[in-house]
């Protein structure tokens, strides 16, 4: 991993910004909502985004990567969250992180180019169920010769509906629940026995779910060690989550700057109600929570990328605030707004809608608390 300095991380902030602002401000996501598309992305966005290295930031150069952190790549989630930019950012972490992780040199120079170009995405397929829970694995792989056939149905995967391939994370031993006995699988998203169905969420991104019927999986398929999926799995888990938290820094602070413009342009019987005391407590309280919000997730990108013993602590901690602050925001956004904070008009109720879906992606502030607890023996 190259080394960055303050400045040149500073550089990636201001061109990711002005990117953003120019080709992908809310009323893009606006758009794509609207006309329904298909993709729930600009696919040509996408690739314009590539070519600025930002879809291969964190892979290594061999494949066509920046070979940059996770702490430059929390910065342009950051400017994605601002603007509510629908990417597969996100999930080609997970995916394509697996790979690289895990994958064999002839995977890896296969597929990861194609990530780093913008042209691929990686799909993780773990969700089972309706809440976050990365070990509660019912989908079985059985032992065919070298390789393995998959049996079952993943609910909740990111970018799914457009993914060339899936990480599959499937159970070869153990009981659902149990760490051990998982197996990492790749996939190829139309082999037969694969279905995808996309499913709309309430921040009118989509997610897919997922079937393998007797799917058969090649010896090369197969992502590290049998039964031993759970030590990579841990690992690029801990890396999306903080990437997602960094995009939802973004939001936050996005939402708290466009109430505190309103609230020096609003007036209530000829005064402005930025003047009114209770109005600037409620607004420093959101300040200080964005603040200490930033500390976490930028701790918790350094971590991850120093490869800390304290990462996955530092992980829940940040995703677990993040959660918090998020919410707390767009709801005395939409509050100061009045009225009109709950019609589709002004975008903080986008911005809230984002919120509550972010908030339970990758595990909601309950499911951080708890890890960050047994994290620190309690």
């Amino acid at each position: 991993m190259t080394t960055v300095s303050v400045e040149e991380q500073e550089s990636i902030r201001q061109s990711a910004r002005a990117f953003v602002r120019e080709r992908a401000p809310v009323s893009h996501f606006r758009e794509l909502r609207d006309t329904k598309d298909p993709l729930g992305f600009s696919l040509d966005l996408w690739l314009d985004m590539a070519k600025l290295g930002f879809a291969g930031l964190v892979l290594p150069a061999t494949y066509g990567g920046a070979g940059l952190g996770y702490a430059e790549l929390g910065i342009v989630a950051e400017e994605l969250g601002r603007n509510l930019v629908p990417t597969p950012v996100v999930a080609n972490v997970l995916g394509a992180g697996v790979v690289l992780l895990a994958g064999t040199d002839v995977l890896r120079k296969e597929v990861l180019p194609g990530v780093c170009t913008g042209e691929r995405v990686i799909g993780l397929a773990g969700d089972e169920g309706m809440r976050f829970a990365p070990y509660a694995v019912a989908t079985r792989a059985e032992k065919r010769g070298s390789g393995f056939v998959l049996h079952g149905e993943k609910s909740f995967v990111l970018d799914g509906y457009v993914a060339g391939s899936f990480v599959v994370v499937a159970r070869t031993s153990g009981s659902p629940g149990e760490r051990d006995g998982l197996t990492l699988l790749h996939a190829l998203a139309d082999d037969p026995g694969v279905t995808t169905t996309t499913l709309e969420m309430v921040d009118s991104r989509s997610v897919a779910k997922v079937r393998f019927d007797a799917v058969p999986v090649e010896e090369s398929g197969i992502l590290g060690a049998v039964g031993r999926g759970a030590d990579v799995l841990d690992r690029v888990l801990d890396c999306g989550t903080a990437v997602l938290a960094a995009e939802m820094l973004g939001g936050m602070q996005e939402t708290l700057e466009r109430t505190l413009a309103y609230l020096k342009t609003r007036k209530q019987f000829g005064v402005l109600i930025g003047s009114f005391q209770a109005l600037k407590h409620r607004a420093a309280w959101m300040f200080c929570e964005i603040e200490l919000t930033r500390s976490l997730v930028t701790e918790a990108l350094r971590a991850v990328d120093a490869g800390r013993a304290d990462a996955r602590e530092l992980v829940s901690a940040a995703k677990a605030k993040a959660t918090e602050t998020y919410r707390l925001v767009t709801n005395e956004a939409v509050q100061m707004h009045g009225g009109i904070g709950v019609t589709d008009e002004v975008d903080v109720g986008l911005f809230l809608k984002r919120a509550r879906v972010a908030g339970e992606t990758l595990g909601n502030a309950g499911y951080h608390r708890d890890a960050f607890a047994r994290a620190r023996g309690y």
